[in-house]
């Protein structure tokens, strides 16, 4: 029998396998066949889940403004907004709880001397709190305060605009429309409900945006996930004519130095500091014109990309709505791009942070002691006129620390900016102090100026309250 199979294989003719080798590699097949159905049908899914964002389940009003109907069919996106409810994350300089500014940094009581910011400056907390810290803070006045201060506070707001009218709106009594506004920050303030695309629903970017030129209907997907975020994270002021309209100041450009000449021109004021009578300019959160100044933007990189970044569940990929700092959340914001190691990457960050801290405070000793100067100055009889130079040097120099104080990031949006912008505000309240000297000196004082201690909040304000 051997002697057969040799000449059979010598010939060429087929070897029989066993029958036991054809049941095994009939079950190879199958199994294969089985996997390769597996892996089709979890590809399919995966698809399936990524698309069904594009397909509403429930139709939504124009101007819903309740997040949890929209929640019904982005149950994702909505599950991870809550999370701006926590309000006990800090970084070294920011996170989301009310960090009173004021007890960290007495020094800016003084600032603020004849401002309500004076009384009360603390650290927004998440979106989901917008509306309740609002209607606590200490810097709303009763009975009357105006209605534009409710612009960026709710979802409810495009509604109230539609229905009243843009100027009717910011001409409002706060403490009326606050009856008919109940939901914080949220889905419909950058969403379109039948499509999910992003739009802006905030008049005064579309007129900023004219008044500079552009055509904010001609912005890209990319910048439109910074943008819906410049609706409220910019400089502001509000108009007299109409009443109280919310106007961003670029009509002269973006710059610090553009927002003063628009402010000089249109000859705004803020308040009269109570201290040194300087006509100061609050500035209130510039986020989008100083990031717009730094490198981030400069390679396109959206404010979504780091306070939004990407997050997968199973096989869908979505935008992360609990919106906070990047640093709570290194490893899906800047680890993306930046391939050094967590700790390394904090270290950095806050390394930039702690400069541009440095240089504010450097700024900010020197515009308190310039109030006091001005102050002596027209206590020993000079007068307003002789004044105004420094006080128009100081009007500058507190806007220009200001621009950066009262940014969100320490500076870390734009880090050279923001230095420099720190260094020519210093320069200027040393001017100021230098006029204001040369001026005491006419009156035959050259003693060397004594501060009154503002250490504490109280001392502070006790120091305001002598000068009225």
């Amino acid at each position: 029998m051997s002697d057969l199979k040799q000449e059979q294989k010598e010939n060429g003719s087929a070897v029989r396998l066993p029958i036991w080798a054809g049941f095994l590699m009939l079950l190879l097949f199958a199994g294969i066949i089985f996997l390769l159905g597996l892996l089709a049908t979890s590809i399919m899914e995966r698809r399936w889940e990524a698309q069904r964002p594009a397909v509403v389940l429930k139709p939504i009003a124009e101007w819903e403004p309740n997040n949890a109907v929209w929640g019904q069919n982005y149950p994702r996106e909505y599950e991870r907004y809550l999370k701006t409810q926590i309000t006990d994350t800090q970084t070294r300089y920011g996170g989301s709880f009310p960090r009173d500014y004021l007890k960290e940094d007495p020094r800016k009581v003084i600032l603020f001397a004849g401002s309500a910011f004076s009384l009360d400056y603390l650290q927004a907390r998440g979106h989901y709190h917008a509306l309740t810290d609002v209607l606590k803070t200490k810097r709303i006045k009763y009975p009357y305060n105006a209605g534009t201060c409710m612009t960026c506070k709710s979802t409810d707001v495009p509604r109230l605009m539609s229905k009243m009218g843009i100027a009717e709106f910011y001409e409002a009594n706060f403490h009326d429309l606050k009856k008919e506004i109940n939901n914080p920050i949220g889905c419909q303030d950058c969403h379109d409900p039948k499509t999910m695309n992003l739009r802006i629903t905030r008049p005064a970017l579309k007129d900023a945006f004219a008044a500079i030129g552009r055509d904010i209907n001609q912005a890209t997907h990319q910048e439109m996930r910074t943008l819906v975020c410049a609706q409220c994270h910019v400089e502001y002021y509000f108009k007299l004519e109409p009443a109280n309209y919310l106007v961003f100041p670029w009509k002269k450009g973006l710059s610090v130095e553009d927002m003063a000449a628009y402010y000089d021109e249109y000859n705004f004021t803020d308040y009269i500091h109570t201290i040194s009578g300087t006509p100061i300019v609050k500035a209130q959160h510039p986020d989008y014109e100083l990031y717009m100044t730094g490198i981030h933007a400069y390679q396109n990189i959206s404010c979504a990309d780091c306070h939004m970044p990407y997050r997968t569940e199973g096989g869908l990929k979505f935008t992360d709505h609990h919106i906070q700092s990047p640093l709570l959340n290194i490893s899906n914001s800047c680890a993306v791009c930046h391939r050094w190691s967590e700790q390394e990457l904090l270290r950095r960050v806050e390394a930039i942070q702690d400069k541009v801290q440095k240089a504010m405070l450097q700024a900010e000793e020197a515009l308190v002691k310039a109030h006091f100067d001005i102050a002596a100055a027209k206590k020993a009889g000079l007068t307003d006129e002789e004044l105004s130079k420094s006080r128009q040097l100081l009007r500058h120099a507190q806007f220009y620390w200001d621009y950066v104080s009262a940014s969100n990031g320490m500076g870390f949006h734009s880090p050279q900016e923001s230095t420099r912008i720190l260094g020519e505000s210093l320069n200027r309240a040393q001017e100021a102090r230098l006029l204001a000297a040369r001026l005491l000196a006419k009156k035959g004082i050259t003693d060397e100026p004594q501060y009154p201690d503002f250490s504490t909040v109280q001392k502070a304000l006790d120091i305001i309250e002598s000068y009225k």
